[in-house]
């Protein structure tokens, strides 16, 4: 399948290396706003055209439109994307405003076409084997879930931070989906959720090399906790936040048991370790990882949503599940807002896992 790509910034590069790795896939074009991105990516990676936004989506030979903008851009790209006939994949979220993701999803399935949304590192080794640990009862009924996202925020090495501060950005939107997504597939969708949030400044300053000095305002709270009632009964606890400025040695997800405890690796990543505590073990043991992609394999998710078009079979890393998390997070900013409880209404199904041979097989 010939696909574009949309967005040159600084994740492109590893969708790049791996899109342009996979034989399914033919990366044809790249396109930004900033022409001289898309210009440098393309002769990094080998990718035959630089194409404007308005040739790629009226080019007849792309299928596939990937949607690697920041978060504000993500739903008009999307719904450009969709409009012009063509699938779209776009990072996390889904969009900055629910009522945006709602209307991707209304339109893709009106239209017929597929829509795809980060992350797909629930695909990787890591949180696939603890996927079939679980379901093949290794800690015997799960009962709870904790998740620990806590750092300073990306001032100090991003080159370009100001939108992770801005409407759509912050811990939740940025590194919740993450976290989300893997509960989701490990443990199955949400029911409701409730948070406190807080600000610690209302302005911070670049400390990166590109933008050093310059001051950015904070539009979004940038420490929230909160809990998730799952459908199942399953009780999570989650914390995101940009305002924990010394290191915190919590785990990133664990998940507890009736027959023991399983700490999942960092959902950020595809590989381990996954590890494994029984009753009355002092110590954590490793578990054995079976499957594929223990590299940074961004793009898993394109390549499925590919073979899955070619093959008629649902997508793994699917719209409706980026809507649920995004909903998710919306309620999670609307809970510590109102001071309420969010019951979730735009339901999903856990992705089906992964065969330990692969996505095409």
């Amino acid at each position: 399948m010939k696909i574009g790509i949309i967005g040159c910034g600084n994740i492109s590069g590893i969708y790049l290396k791996n899109l342009m790795s996979f034989s399914e896939v033919e990366v044809k074009a790249v396109a930004d706003t900033v022409n001289s991105k898309a210009e440098a990516q393309a002769l990094k990676y080998g990718v035959d055209q630089v194409m404007t936004v308005e040739d790629m989506l009226n080019d007849n030979e792309i299928e596939l439109v990937v949607n690697l903008t920041n978060p504000a851009a993500h739903a008009d790209v999307c719904k450009k994307v969709l409009e012009a006939g063509k699938h779209v994949y776009v990072e996390k979220p889904l969009a900055a405003d629910l009522e945006d993701g709602e209307a991707l999803v209304r339109i893709a399935k009106e239209k017929n076409l597929r829509i795809g949304c980060a992350p797909d590192t629930f695909l990787g080794a890591g949180i696939q084997t603890c996927k079939k640990l679980i379901d093949d009862g290794g800690i015997g009924r799960p009962l709870s879930v904790s998740g620990f996202m806590m750092n300073p925020g990306h001032e100090s090495w991003h080159p370009d931070p100001a939108f992770y501060y801005e409407h759509g950005g912050g811990p939740m939107y940025d590194m919740g989906p993450y976290y989300l997504t893997a509960f989701i597939q490990l443990l199955g969708p949400i029911h409701r959720v409730t948070a406190s949030a807080s600000k610690a400044f209302s302005e911070r300053t670049i400390t990166s090399k590109q933008k050093y000095g310059e001051i950015m305002q904070v539009e979004t709270p940038t420490h929230l906790a909160g809990t998730l009632d799952f459908k199942n009964g399953i009780v999570g606890t989650l914390i995101t936040s940009f305002d924990t400025f010394t290191t915190v040695d919590y785990p990133n997800i664990e998940i507890y048991g009736t027959e023991g405890s399983i700490r999942v690796p960092d959902p950020n990543t595809f590989s381990g370790p996954v590890l494994l505590r029984k009753p009355g073990e002092k110590e954590w043991t490793n578990v054995e990882i079976n499957h594929q992609y223990k590299e940074n394999s961004r793009g898993l998710g394109v390549l499925d949503m590919v073979y899955s078009i070619r093959n008629n079979r649902p997508h793994r890393a699917n719209g409706v599940v980026g809507l649920h998390v995004l909903e998710a997070m919306y309620g999670f900013h609307y809970a510590a807002e109102k001071g309420v409880h969010y019951v979730l209404k735009n339901q999903c199904q856990s992705p089906a896992p992964l065969s330990v041979k692969g996505i095409c097989n």
